[in-house]
């Protein structure tokens, strides 16, 4: 049984994925640009992820736009950031209905796309500028989603524990860029900017849904002119293995009424390494599920967290720890997460608890498929990684994957950094 079918056209400068399924009764379109993670850069792209959606030289105000959208049924447009590794990623999402249930003949899919390409190639700009009042105004939403992480404290502790964790690396930039660096962006560097990154990012086109291939792949090159371009990007096993000479720990004092202790491990198992099947059940049992030794022993049976689950980041091999805890259980919580992994390491878990991981990561694959921006992310993850691998595949490396392969990854777990967000030190 093939779970997912993708037909991949490159086209110039754009590599289209093409995935036939009749799941749905809308057609998924998602159009993502990828370059390296890089300071310089970082704050500049995503203020463009907001600027390039909010209006177009056709449709020179949001509400417009919006106008078009609800013409074609109710369509949705939307951006997002994200980092895979140490690439940073803008994304353009549309789902359409499917022509195929509207009761008059429309090319709806073929005019969907035609706006997405005009969202890219034909944007509000005033010469080589872009609209002075579109970036003031999203400079004003960037600078809300910024701070909002900071009001977030489940999503700040996170964020905080990467700084430093990956000080000395890409990965610790963050993805909706800096509060600092928006000030000084000026319109003419934005569009500077963006013609840079329409001439050299690498640019995937996923469509999901019922598509008329014959009709719809002819029509790309004149949507999507991209020219032809060099990967710039290396595949995550060309990374530098980087192991803690020893764990730091980061302690920071903020009016909270609830700590926020994570930890971050790394392991250097990367997607695509022999020991990645064994990385994800070893993080199943570690953490990601309800049965996992965390839930069950830092949070059940010792009551010392509010909610403790385990992460696998497997463009960068690491195990992230979150846990919400009473300030005053700091070191009871942090020596018994780490003894959750000692327990591993020693090969203390029943075979039911393999069993019971490996049945819930493959049900969890599963069932991502009855979601079209999953599909997409499961073939991103390839795209990005250079990693290629089938849902078979993925299932049948969780059933093979032994006790041996468990422990190993477990030994070679080491704890890079614990970051602890504490109540402010109250003064008299």
């Amino acid at each position: 049984m093939t779970y997912i079918q993708e037909k991949v056209t490159s086209i110039g400068g754009l590599t289209s994925h093409l995935v036939q399924t009749d799941k749905f009764k809308t057609n998924t379109l998602l159009l993502q640009f990828r370059a390296p993670l890089e300071e310089a850069t970082v704050t500049k792209r995503a203020l463009l992820s907001y600027v390039l959606k909010s209006a177009t030289a056709k449709s020179p105000t949001s509400q417009e736009l919006q106008s078009r959208l609800d013409y074609l049924y109710g369509a949705t447009l939307s951006s997002s950031l994200s980092k895979k590794g140490e690439q940073h990623i803008i994304s353009f999402v549309m789902t359409i209905a499917n022509e195929r249930f509207l009761s008059n003949e429309q090319e709806l899919l073929k005019q969907a796309l035609s706006l997405l390409g005009e969202l890219v190639f034909d944007p509000l700009v005033d010469e080589h500028a872009f609209d002075s009042k579109t970036v003031g105004k999203e400079k004003r939403a960037l600078k809300a989603r910024i701070q909002s992480i900071y009001d977030d404290k489940m999503r700040y502790a996170s964020q905080r524990l990467i700084d430093e964790m990956c000080e000395n690396e890409p990965f610790h930039l963050h993805t909706y860029g800096y509060e600092n660096d928006l000030d000084s962006l000026t319109p003419v560097d934005l569009f500077e900017y963006y013609i840079k990154m329409i001439n050299e990012d690498a640019v995937d086109l996923f469509m999901i849904g019922q598509i008329d291939e014959e009709k719809i792949i002819p029509e790309l090159e004149r949507i999507f002119p991209f020219t032809k371009r060099v990967e710039k990007l290396e595949g995550i096993q060309n990374q530098e293995t980087t192991f803690p000479n020893q764990e730091r720990v980061i302690k920071e004092s903020q009016p909270i009424e609830q700590g926020k202790l994570n930890l971050g491990f790394r392991t250097n198992v990367r997607l695509g390494d022999p020991l990645y099947y064994a990385s994800q059940v070893f993080n199943g049992l570690f953490g990601a599920f309800p049965h996992s030794k965390l839930f069950m022993n830092v949070r059940e049976k010792n009551s010392l967290a509010y909610y403790c689950s385990s992460s696998y980041e497997s463009f960068k091999g690491f195990i992230i720890v979150m846990s919400g805890i009473e300030f005053s259980n700091y070191e009871k919580a942090r020596t018994i997460i780490i003894d959750q992994l000692s327990d591993i390491q020693n090969g203390a878990f029943s075979d039911h608890e393999m069993s019971l991981t490996k049945a819930l990561l493959k049900n969890s694959i599963l069932e991502s498929l009855d979601n079209p921006f999953s599909i997409a992310d499961i073939l991103y993850q390839q795209v990005a990684s250079g990693v290629k691998f089938t849902i078979e595949e993925f299932i049948d490396g969780i059933e093979n994957v032994t006790t041996k392969e468990i422990v190993e990854v477990a030994n070679q777990t080491k704890l890079d950094t614990t970051y602890f967000l504490q109540g402010a030190v109250k003064t008299n």
